[in-house]
Formats: C-alpha cells, sequence, structure tokens
C-alpha cells in the first residue's frame, strides 16, 4: 500500500507553516534555521504533533463504532489533551489516565496548562501516581474495560499515539509535506531536527523520507533529540516503529542504520525535568524569535539543535528544519522557572548553550 491509500481525517488546517529564523542563524553564524510549526497546525486545542497523527488514527476509531477514545500520558500530557480535543470535535468521549511521569515540585502541576484543558473539553480524566514509562501500562487497560462495562465502546490509543500500528503514518505524511513546500520555496532541508521519546514522530518521518529516497528524491539527515532519558528504549521504540511504517507504507528496502539517529546528551537525567541547557535554549529562542517553547520536549530539541550547528557537527552549509512538535500549555506546570526576565547580555552573547549543563 502507498500513504495515500489510507483513510485521513483532516483535523489539521492544512500544511503546518515553514518559516526561517533569521536572527538565531546570525546569532549561532552557522548553518541556516528554519522552523515547521506543529504548534500551529490545527483549531483543536492548539494543536500539535499528536493532532497530525490522530488524523490517521480516527477513522479506524470511527470504522469500528467508537464513542469513547481511551489514552494515557502524563499530568501535563500533550497527547492527551489533543485526544480530549478531537474527541470533542468528533461528539465522542474521552476517558484519559494521567500519570506523574514528571518529579517536578510544582504545586498545581495536576491542575493548570494542558489537563486543565482536557478538563474544559469534557474528558474524564483519571489521575494515577505511577511514574514515567512508555510501555503498555494497567491503569490503561483498566479504563478500557471500565468503558465496555458502562456499556461504551472504547478504542485505545496508547501514549503518544506511538504504539499504534497507525501512529507512524501522519508523519510520514509530514515527510510528503516537507517535500512539496520545498518545491514552493525553492530550497532543501538537508537536515532535520525533531525531539524523539514515545517515537512515532520521528519514526514517522522516517518512513517518509525514505520512502521519498527511494523515488528518486535527494537523501537528508533526520536526527532525533532524545528527551526520555531512557535513550535505549527510546532507539528501540523508534527503529521497530519507523520499520513497521515503512513497510506499511510500500518502502521495499529495509532501513539503513544510518536513517535511524538518536543523540541523547540534552535530555538531562530524568524525562520532564529541564537542564541548563533546555532553559538556556528556551531564553535564546524566546529573545531572538519570539518563538515559544516548552521545557519537557522543543526545549530539550533546540537545545541539540544550538549545540550541533554551534560545533559544526551539522555543517555551515547545510538547511536545517527545526521540527516544532508544539506543547507550550506546559510552561503553565513550570512557575518557578521564569519568575524574572534574563534578558541575552548583547556584548556577551555566545554562541550554543552550553551542551548538557
Amino acid at each position: 500500500m502507498a500513504l495515500s491509500d489510507f483513510p485521513r481525517h483532516r483535523l489539521t488546517f492544512g500544511p503546518s507553516p515553514v518559516h526561517p529564523m533569521p536572527r538565531l542563524t546570525a546569532h549561532l553564524g552557522g548553518a541556516s534555521i528554519w522552523a515547521k510549526r506543529e504548534d500551529c497546525n490545527s483549531g483543536l486545542a492548539y494543536g500539535g504533533n499528536k493532532t497530525r497523527k490522530l488524523e490517521y488514527i480516527v477513522p479506524d476509531a470511527l470504522a469500528q463504532g467508537a464513542d469513547t477514545l481511551v489514552s494515557i500520558g502524563g499530568y501535563q500530557s500533550n497527547h492527551t489533551r489533543q485526544v480530549a480535543a478531537v474527541a470533542a470535535s468528533l461528539g465522542l468521549k474521552a476517558v484519559l489516565v494521567q500519570e506523574n511521569w514528571v518529579d517536578w515540585p510544582d504545586s498545581v502541576n495536576d491542575r493548570v496548562g494542558n489537563i486543565l484543558l482536557s478538563r474544559i473539553m469534557g474528558a474524564e480524566v483519571r489521575l494515577d501516581p505511577a511514574g514515567f514509562g512508555i510501555e503498555f501500562k494497567e491503569s490503561w487497560s483498566r479504563a478500557i474495560e471500565d468503558v465496555k462495562q458502562r456499556g461504551g465502546t472504547p478504542y485505545p490509543i496508547p501514549a503518544g499515539a506511538s504504539d499504534h500500528r497507525l501512529g507512524g503514518l501522519g508523519f510520514a505524511n509530514w515527510a510528503y509535506e516537507v517535500e512539496q513546500q520545498e518545491r514552493d520555496l525553492g530550497i532543501f532541508f538537508d537536515t532535520i531536527v525533531v525531539c524523539a521519546v514515545t517515537g512515532s514522530t520521528h519514526a514517522g518521518m522516517i518512513a517518509g523520507f525514505a520512502a521519498l529516497e527511494e523515488a528518486g528524491g535527494r537523501p537528508r539527515r533526520v536526527i532525533g533529540i532524545d528527551a526520555s532519558a531512557k535513550i535505549e528504549e527510546t532507539r528501540a521504540q523508534v527503529a521497530r516503529i519507523a520499520t513497521a511504517t515503512a513497510k506499511l507504507i510500500g518502502v521495499e528496502r529495509p532501513l539503513r542504520d544510518d536513517e535511524i539517529t538518536i543523540l541523547a546528551d540534552w535530555a538531562g537525567d530524568r524525562y520532564g525535568i529541564p537542564v541548563d541547557s533546555t532553559l538556556d535554549a528556551i531564553r535564546l529562542t524566546g529573545q531572538l524569535e519570539g518563538v515559544i517553547l516548552d521545557p519537557v520536549y522543543e526545549g530539550k530539541s533546540m537545545a541539540g539543535l544550538i549545540d550541533l550547528v554551534t560545533a559544526r557537527e551539522i555543517s555551515p552549509e547545510s538547511t536545517v528544519l527545526f521540527a516544532h512538535l508544539g506543547g507550550q500549555p506546559a510552561l503553565n506546570a513550570y512557575s518557578s522557572l521564569f519568575t524574572h526576565t534574563s534578558p541575552l547580555p548583547i556584548e556577551s552573547q555566545e554562541r550554543g548553550v552550553g551542551g548538557t549543563a
């Protein structure tokens, strides 16, 4: 099958915007940096990368006659917020298992940001004390059974929509979208930088670009920046989902080892805990471009991009596309981080953000 053979329920406005980041590019003095904005991709509760994935999962849920979407994530899960939004837009119910994935001392962590939005949209939110893990959880299975016992028809969606047969298709399509935007803009993004945790965003990109390369397209690097602090688990999941998605969309060759690149140096020691390089990347991007990043995902992937460009591990001749996956509502649960303005001193702006401090 080809990607176009799979049904898609449009939840996004259309192709997500692509734009240059000229001040960040000039500040780093290396590769040309652009961003593709999944945080601006939909009118459903601020959108984000999971909305794009759900476009290919929704037709399956509707075909099965589901009346309730059942999913799982952390208290500040972007994914469960987007599941709640999609359910509301379709007239379905949502049951969300929200686990304590992040050991962060914010007293309103379970009442602001993403989880607040999910409650506004009518989702049944179940708090669970379990910690971070991308494996299948008993609490999720129990929620699915509870819906059945109440006479409902549940449709299970795993964390991040990742460990789902169709979970990689949204970002396989993203790769096709990028190729069309490159033609329109007259440029080529030889390097893509994306955050990786549950895996199917990065994996879908790998599969989509492999399909394009097999059809005669130019090869490119897709660099995943780990934010899970469990890189071996993340790498295995990305490889598995990328391989399965590539087969699903008709890629006939095995994926090469160099197509699955995940770097660990910016995750810190624990999922969801920002480190100095995360905060520096958030401030730098905000103050140079007016672009807001979150402390769980995009702050870490941008920190990786900045250091790779600064160290010339990404060539100064490269044109880099930063995949902005969204997630800014979670900033509300990190209220202790930005209590005062820390302007970048013009006279001492040094390139880079200092690795994994």
